[in-house]
C-alpha cells in the first residue's frame, strides 16, 4: 500500500484522507440514521396510551424527548398543545426543522468528496503527464522507465480518486433517500398525533403500525 502511495505521487494524500472521512461519515451516518433510533415504529401510540391514562409525567416527557428524533418533535408538540391546534402545529414543525438538520448533518461534506475525489485523480492524471512530456523533452523517448512512471503516477491517481468517490456517491444518495423516508414517516406520525390530541377523528394505532 506504501509503495502505491509513493507511486501515485503527493496527490495520493488527499485522495486517502477523502476515503478516510468518507468511510468515517458513512459509519456515522449508518449509526445514527437507524429507524429505532430516529422513529421507533410504536413511539406515539405509546404516548397516546399514557395520555389517555393520565400517566404522562414530566420525567416520561423527557426520557422520551431523548429516545429518539420522532420522541422530540412529539414533546415539542404535547408541550403546546393546550395553545391549540394551529400553535401545536407550528411547535412541531419547529422541531422538524431542527430534526432534519440533524440528520442530514455531514451529508454535504460526503457529496463533495464523491465530487472532488475524481478531481484529484485527474489533477493526478495531468501532473503524470506534464511529468512524462518534460523527460520527453529532456531525454527524448528512450528511457522508458522514466516515461513508465510517469504514466504510472496518472493512472494510479485516476483509479484511485475513482474508488473513493464511487462508493461516497453511492453512500450520498443512500442517505439522501433514507433521510426523506424518515422525514415522511415523522410527518405522518406527527399529524396522527394532533388529530387524536384535539379529537378531529380517531386513529387505529395497531393498524396504523402495520
Amino acid at each position: 500500500m506504501l509503495e502505491l502511495v509513493k507511486s501515485g505521487g503527493w496527490l495520493m494524500v488527499p485522495i486517502l484522507l477523502c476515503s478516510v472521512a468518507a468511510l468515517g461519515i458513512g459509519v456515522e451516518r449508518f449509526w445514527t440514521l437507524r429507524r429505532q433510533r430516529v422513529a421507533p415504529k410504536h413511539l406515539v401510540a405509546d404516548v397516546w396510551a399514557q395520555i389517555q391514562k393520565g400517566a404522562l409525567s414530566r420525567e416520561q416527557l423527557a426520557g422520551i424527548r431523548a429516545s429518539s428524533a420522532l420522541g422530540q418533535i412529539v414533546v415539542a408538540g404535547l408541550n403546546n398543545s393546550k395553545h391549540g391546534r394551529e400553535v401545536m402545529k407550528e411547535s412541531i414543525q419547529e422541531a422538524a426543522s431542527k430534526v432534519i438538520h440533524e440528520l442530514e448533518r455531514f451529508l454535504n461534506p460526503l457529496g463533495t468528496i464523491a465530487a472532488v475525489s475524481p478531481l484529484l485523480g485527474l489533477l493526478g492524471t495531468v501532473v503524470g503527464m506534464i511529468k512524462v512530456f518534460s523527460e520527453i523533452m529532456i531525454q527524448g523517448t528512450g528511457n522508458a522507465g522514466v516515461l513508465a512512471g510517469g504514466i504510472s503516477e496518472a493512472l494510479i491517481t485516476t483509479a484511485a480518486g475513482l474508488s473513493v468517490a464511487i462508493p461516497a456517491v453511492v453512500m450520498h444518495r443512500y442517505f439522501l433517500r433514507r433521510v426523506d423516508s424518515l422525514v415522511v414517516e415523522m410527518e405522518q406520525e406527527a399529524v396522527k398525533l394532533v388529530e387524536v390530541v384535539h379529537g378531529d377523528r380517531e386513529v387505529d394505532f395497531e393498524q396504523a403500525a402495520s
